[in-house]
């Protein structure tokens, strides 16, 4: 064995005992965005809101239904998820609670999240054979059966209405019609879109009505604050992290508009910082906003791409490094390059443009039509979010190629 290669394994070795110690983090977990904390910071005005529009929801024959919208990092989904964590856990002994949670940008179409909610109530459930239709009754005989209340979250539901209507919600508001009045089915419809309500016909309008709306507002510094405490206190070893740490980074939040992800992503940073570093404790110059990109973006996103997809993703996100947008013809020349670089044989044409509005759905890449009818039809120009391109090409380089 040669010495170059000794040494390497010596690093390597070190570098995985430093893994197995760890030195502050106890579990990764509760620095996801999709860790559900016992209890919700900042929200507990919010949570009472909830609580008046689901009263007497343990009554047999009552469904309830709510909208909730707010920017990204306001607590949505946390606050949704709780809510019904905590209504299952009250009504336990009293009527039995199932909680189905589908996001509409990971499945877009009534039939994917039909199949989502027959899931969640039946894990054998076929994937293939039904149509929309046989689907939501077999979803209302398994709720009859049972004698169970599902509660729903649509999250992002506006990909969900934009793409298919608000055909399914209207259905699953009528749900238990002709099923002698039992309510199987209470409804949560989450969005970013503050307008959300805008998109629906006015049948749906009524049946949600306007008074069941929670508009989430930014967190405030300090709310922000308990919340790194909060995932600090659950996932890192005790006195790892001081006052001044956690107060610098609710401070950092705040001011880049309040948003519970950057305080968590600042929290994960500043932790793997200090590791890196072999220290046991996290110090205020280890909270750097400055590396801190806009997380609107889940990083299960990208993961979920298929192969080709991550391809034609990482050629728009290598130009938009220095541009502000690129044309579609460009973004086909640059997935091209990224093929060849790589040994792999590109898509025809009709596949490629399947795999740009693919990424357009997922609201990894925004397009726009030019203003002229040059040619056989309008060119479409795409960009990304300010300061994206050059993360997200990143993270898509390590998974394809384990950079």
């Amino acid at each position: 064995m040669s010495k170059n290669v000794e040494m390497e394994n010596i690093m390597m070795a070190d570098y995985l005992d430093r893994i197995g110690e760890g030195l502050i983090l106890v579990s990764k977990e509760p620095l996801s965005y999709d860790w559900t904390p016992p209890e919700l910071i900042g929200r507990a005005e919010e949570l009472r809101e909830m609580a008046s529009m689901f009263l007497g929801i343990e009554n047999h024959n009552v469904s309830c239904k709510a909208v909730v919208t707010g920017n990204v990092g306001s607590g949505k989904t946390v606050l949704t998820r709780r809510f019904c964590m905590d209504v299952s856990a009250k009504l336990e002994g009293r009527r039995k609670v199932s909680i189905a949670h589908v996001n509409c940008r990971n499945h877009p179409s009534s039939s994917q999240v039909l199949q989502q909610i027959a899931l969640s109530l039946d894990s054998g459930h076929p994937e293939r054979g039904f149509s929309s239709a046989e689907v939501i009754q077999n979803i209302r005989r398994n709720l009859r059966h049972h004698e169970s209340h599902l509660l729903l979250i649509l999250d992002e539901v506006d990909v969900l209405v934009r793409r298919d209507s608000s055909d399914l919600i209207y259905k699953l508001l009528r749900i238990d019609e002709d099923q002698e009045g039992d309510g199987s089915l209470s409804l949560i419809l989450v969005s970013q879109d503050e307008s959300l309500f805008t998109l629906f016909e006015k049948a749906i309008k009524s049946r949600l009505g306007a008074s069941n709306s929670i508009q989430l507002g930014p967190y405030a510094a300090i709310d922000l604050e308990g919340i790194a405490r909060q995932r600090y206190d659950a996932s890192c070893r005790p006195g790892a992290i001081s006052d001044e740490v956690l107060a610098k980074i609710g401070v950092f939040a705040e001011e880049s508009g309040g948003d519970a992800r950057m305080a968590i992503e600042l929290l994960d940073n500043s932790i793997r910082r200090a590791e890196m570093k072999g220290r046991e404790k996290v110090l205020e110059e280890d909270v750097l906003p400055s590396e801190v990109h806009s997380p609107s973006i889940e990083p299960s996103q990208i993961d979920k791409l298929n192969f080709h997809q991550r391809m034609v993703l990482l050629g728009i996100c290598r130009r938009l490094k220095k541009e502000e947008e690129i044309s579609s013809g460009d973004a086909r020349k640059l997935y091209e390059l990224v093929c060849e670089e790589n040994n792999e044989e590109a898509r025809g044409y009709t596949t490629f443009w399947k795999y740009l509005k693919h990424l357009e759905s997922q609201g990894l890449i925004v397009s726009r039509a030019s203003s002229s009818h040059r040619g056989r039809g309008r060119t479409q120009y795409i960009t990304m979010p300010n300061s994206i391109p050059a993360v997200i090409g990143d993270r898509v380089e390590k998974g394809l190629f384990g950079g």
